[in-house]
């Protein structure tokens, strides 16, 4: 597939005055069916594609797309973007015939968080060789669980590209809460690059979409607040380390359209209520690099599940979403016609929005960004230390053995240990793979699980934030033993390079990391990034830990934000080949992933 590359960086202005003025639904253009104004004054916007049952049958191809004023290519599913709404129940055995009708290219659907064999999981080069050209794969499976979940290509950059959708399986069993009626609500980002050429555009100039760059009247500021001398020793940190404190995300509002069910902003999404009903809102983050922060100004949302698994029900004015989860809230709209549904990046360069309404047609005020959000030593894990002697690019210290935190043999993925104190909130240690190391940039020094911390610009906001905290598995430990053992890795990177690793060694570098089936072992992960990592592991749970230790949250995708240190039970039950990585896209396209192989 050949796409034109822009020529020049767009006006972000105007591109959003532009965008804003736009109306809702790329597939209609695709179908020659574009009506600007048409659409734009009725508000109203397609529903979801939904397909019901237990035999499926879904074609890959190329379809057009037009979500900014230009019409550009995408991959889609049945000819939608999103793919359709897939609805499933638990207990059920499914079978998928998929079949691509592309003729440039392999594809592959990974069906993620759903637990399934092995060859069933859709990662080329792991679970199949992906689907040729012409070809037909089909993925038949027994569904072990119920909750919202989603599907996505696994092929390059496929997913950016359109190729994702929606899953909710029906549980066998009530729910443990009442809900009148549900919504599906998907967000993701769009391009209308080619992403292969944002990729490249990425390696090359990392920082193209930081326009947020500090001004000599931010200096001056900082002076008259904190004094010269520290505010020089705060410039000097950063220009060590070759980052802005205004890098929160690497690819942002500049760049990408953030989509709401397949819907730009100005489509204005709409999901009805009547009065007095409660409703479900499922919310996935089906994008390819983007944190969202979702409020719904007016209603209290209730979060009664993550990743698709109960939770005791907290209440919340707002929640931070990683790449790949999922979160199921209740909401009962009353005292109002319309309530906007908004979704804002983490680094308040843009938005999806919806709305809950009793019509079609009504649009509630949308709320202003938030403040720009700045990252801070602590949040990197560097409160508190002496950065004037520090050499950020790969630092040395001395040798020691490697603690056991009094739990079990401590496993570094076959990697010497380096550095001082693994205790909690001492120095860590870190992977002699990462000294010297030209694809290493940083190191945090001195990290915590952070659990109930919402998150940059979420801190004292006035509104009561969800935090991983909060959140609670409705049961009890599934499997009950203590990890028999623990592997600690460390994710790492070069913002410069945009290099992204696991212990400073790409994918390509590194033999898998062998579980033994039936073991219930403990992954540690440290983040010596300053970017947040949502770090997925193939075909089993990954149980969160408190800060304690203890079984607190189960999740297939586990967000470990700059600044933090968290551990999680895996219990090795599925056989075969499976992939771990971090589910930005283009992070895990540059090297952050891991084969695991669970072996008798």
């Amino acid at each position: 597939m050949s796409i034109d590359l822009p020529g020049s960086r767009p006006d972000a202005l105007s591109r959003r005055r532009f965008v804003t003025g736009l109306a809702a639904g790329g597939l209609v253009a695709g179908l020659g069916l574009w009506r600007p104004s048409a659409l734009a004054s009725s508000g109203r916007t397609r529903a979801m594609n939904s397909l019901t049952g237990t035999d499926f049958d879904l074609s890959i191809g190329h379809s057009t797309m037009n979500f900014t004023g230009r019409t550009r290519p995408a991959i889609t599913v049945n000819g939608s973007l999103p793919a359709p709404l897939l609805r499933w129940r638990e207990g059920d055995t499914v079978t998928l015939r998929v079949a691509n009708r592309m003729r440039d290219a392999y594809s592959s659907i990974h069906w993620h968080g759903i637990l399934l064999p092995a060859n069933m999981d859709g990662v080329p080069g792991l679970s199949f060789d992906g689907i040729a050209p012409g070809e037909t794969y089909t993925y038949k499976f027994q569904l072990q669980q119920s909750g919202t979940y989603w599907y996505h290509s696994h092929s390059m950059f496929q997913e950016q590209a359109g190729l994702y959708g929606a899953i909710i399986v029906e549980p066998r069993a009530t729910a443990p809460y009442h809900y009148d009626r549900e919504h599906v609500v998907l967000l993701s980002d769009w391009t209308d690059m080619d992403p292969a050429a944002l990729f490249r555009r990425m390696k090359k100039d990392a920082s193209y979409d930081n326009y947020y760059q500090r001004t000599v009247g931010d200096f001056i500021r900082d002076v008259r607040e904190d004094g010269l001398s520290a505010t020089l020793q705060d410039r000097k940190m950063w220009g060590q380390m070759r980052m802005t404190p205004s890098d929160i995300s690497d690819i942002n509002g500049h760049t990408y359209t953030f989509l709401m069910n397949g819907t730009a902003p100005s489509g204005n999404w709409t999901g009805l209520f009547r009065p007095g009903e409660k409703v479900l809102l499922r919310f996935i983050n089906g994008s390819a690099m983007t944190y969202f922060d979702v409020r719904i100004p007016g209603l209290k949302m209730t979060v009664v599940a993550a990743d698709g698994q109960y939770i005791h029900p907290v209440s919340v004015d707002e929640f931070r979403i990683a790449v790949a989860e999922t979160f199921d809230v209740l909401v009962e709209p009353s005292g109002a016609d319309a309530f906007a549904i908004f979704a804002q990046d983490m680094g308040r360069t843009g938005y999806a929005r919806g709305t809950l309404a009793v019509r079609e047609g009504l649009q509630p005020p949308v709320p202003r960004l938030d403040p720009r959000p700045l990252l801070t030593m602590d949040d990197m894990g560097h409160g508190g230390m002496d950065h004037g002697s520090m050499d950020h690019s790969g630092m040395g210290h001395a040798s020691a053995t490697p603690a056991n935190n009094g739990h079990a043999a401590m496993d570094h993925a076959g990697h010497d240990m380096q550095a001082m104190d693994h205790s909690a909130g001492g120095m860590l240690q870190h992977p002699a793979s990462e000294t010297g190391n030209p694809l290493v940039d940083m190191q945090a020094m001195s990290l915590a699980p952070k659990l109930d911390d919402p998150g940059m610009g979420l801190r004292d906001n006035g509104r009561k934030v969800l935090t991983y905290a909060a959140m609670k598995s409705l049961f009890d430990d599934p499997d009950g033993r203590e990890p028999s053992r623990e592997v600690e890795l460390h994710l790492t990177g070069h913002m410069e390079k945009f290099a992204w690793s696991f212990d400073g060694l790409k994918f390509a570098d590194v033999e898998p990391l062998r579980l033994n089936y039936g073991e219930r072992m403990r992954i540690v992960l440290v983040n010596d990034t300053m970017m947040g990592h949502p770090i997925h592991l193939h075909g089993m749970w990954s149980d969160l830990e408190d800060e304690n230790g203890n079984f607190h949250l189960r999740k297939h995708t586990v967000d470990i934000p700059p600044g933090t240190k968290r551990s999680y039970r895996v219990r090795a039950d599925a056989l075969g080949r499976w992939a771990f990585h971090c589910h930005l896209l283009y992070h895990m396209e540059a090297g952050m992933m891991r084969e695991v192989r669970v072996e008798e």
